[in-house]
């Protein structure tokens, strides 16, 4: 029997409007018994064809991979994957002598919700976040040795934290090909250690790198402050851009000890930089009127849309003790990086923050997640990264 999700009467529409979620309310019945990560034929009430995905436990039943009656064969991926590399080569992000760090696969951006593919020099970071990417990841590697080449050593399978917590299945890191790789690979010049095998996400957040080059414009001169600064990468951009003092905090050790080898690798013996494993908030309150750059890039404060409320009240308190600090002509580069957080929410925890710590600010830019994290046009959800670039008088 056919593995099959019926949706109820009318519950069509968003996927009539290719979103590529279909939600547990929506579903009238599910039919062949899958379990969960299998692919499954979704048809309308009236049992026309609409889509074909993976199914899972949760409010997302079924995360669409296409829109068209087509097999999910090791063709399929590989197909995909294509589209996607040729996408980052056109905009000139892949095969750059320059940069060979980049995001190849952005999940619902690339049309494979629930993979998400980092490229570190001549290593792929690969991480599911649905279990039908797990049960495929031997394919998806496959494919994406085929599609790099060469240019392709190791791929190293990282999903412990990122698959379903409820899902049966083995959750282990390994590497899927290869194994002897050098964790340094290079962004726009200069050179980062990627600790993917204990670090958080991929190892690097490869999303800030064209917000980091512009901080690097406005760095000359000033006395740079980097909260949440995990490994470094905004101070190092800082660094060369000609920062008269960087100061690091993260209240992670470790995080601290990344940053400091890779100020070191890129401006080894340099007397401008210091960091501390702090907590941020405390750092905050009282580090004094020392700083006229800061860069607050915290962790994602809302990661369900049930904890919203409180992670709107840690922004403006987080971005208010910024305002009230920063010294006159000071530069606050602002983010949030939750899904659930919206451009608007986050827009007014600002506002109400400068309002609470009374000072005159404009906006200089409006900034959001770079070409290699590309947002599917019906999947607006995809825009997850925001942030702003403040002129505090």
């Amino acid at each position: 029997m056919e593995k099959a999700v019926i949706l109820k009467r009318g519950k069509e529409e968003s996927l009539q409007r290719f979103h590529p979620w279909i939600f547990s309310g929506a579903i009238q019945r599910i039919e062949g018994s899958p379990e969960e990560g299998d692919t499954v034929t979704v048809y309308t009430n009236d049992h026309r064809f609409i889509a074909r995905g993976h199914i899972q436990a949760g409010s997302i039943t079924v995360r669409v991979l296409t829109f068209k009656d087509e097999p999910i064969t090791y063709d399929f991926y590989l197909n995909r994957i294509s589209i996607a590399y040729k996408l980052r080569t056109s905009i000139g992000i892949a095969e750059n002598p320059t940069n060979d760090t980049y995001r190849l696969i952005h999940g619902e951006g690339d049309n494979l919700p629930g993979l998400i593919v980092d490229i570190y020099g001549d290593t792929a970071v690969m991480q599911a976040h649905s279990v039908g990417m797990h049960i495929n990841r031997e394919q998806i590697a496959r494919a994406l040795k085929e599609t790099l080449g060469s240019r392709l050593n190791n791929i190293y399978y990282k999903s412990d934290t990122t698959l379903p917590y409820k899902a049966d299945i083995d959750k282990s890191n390994y590497y899927l090909s290869g194994g002897n790789a050098s964790n340094i690979s290079i962004e726009n010049g200069l050179r980062f250690h990627i600790d993917w095998l204990r670090g958080q996400k991929t190892g690097f957040f490869v999303d800030q790198r064209e917000n980091r080059s512009l901080l690097e414009k406005y760095a000359k001169g000033r006395k740079l402050l980097n909260m949440f600064c995990y490994t470094g990468g905004f101070s190092i951009y800082a660094l060369r851009g000609g920062a008269e003092l960087v100061h690091s905090v993260d209240s992670s050790s470790k995080a601290i000890d990344l940053t400091n080898a890779n100020v070191a690798i890129n401006f080894p013996n340099d007397t401008r930089h210091a960091a501390y494993a702090e907590d941020a908030f405390d750092y905050l309150e009282r580090m004094g009127n020392n700083y006229d750059l800061i860069i607050l890039d915290p962790p994602a404060f809302a990661k369900h849309r049930d904890s919203l409320r409180n992670a709107l009240v840690g922004y403006r308190r987080l971005n208010a003790k910024a305002i009230e600090k920063i010294q006159p002509g000071g530069i606050i580069f602002t983010f949030s990086c939750s899904q659930v957080v919206s451009k608007e929410n986050f827009r007014t925890a600002v506002f109400t923050a400068a309002a609470m710590a009374k000072r005159n600010v404009r906006i200089l830019h409006q900034l959001t997640q770079p070409a290699d994290h590309p947002v599917n046009i019906y999947h607006p959800e995809g825009e997850y990264l925001k942030g702003l670039v403040l002129y505090v008088e």
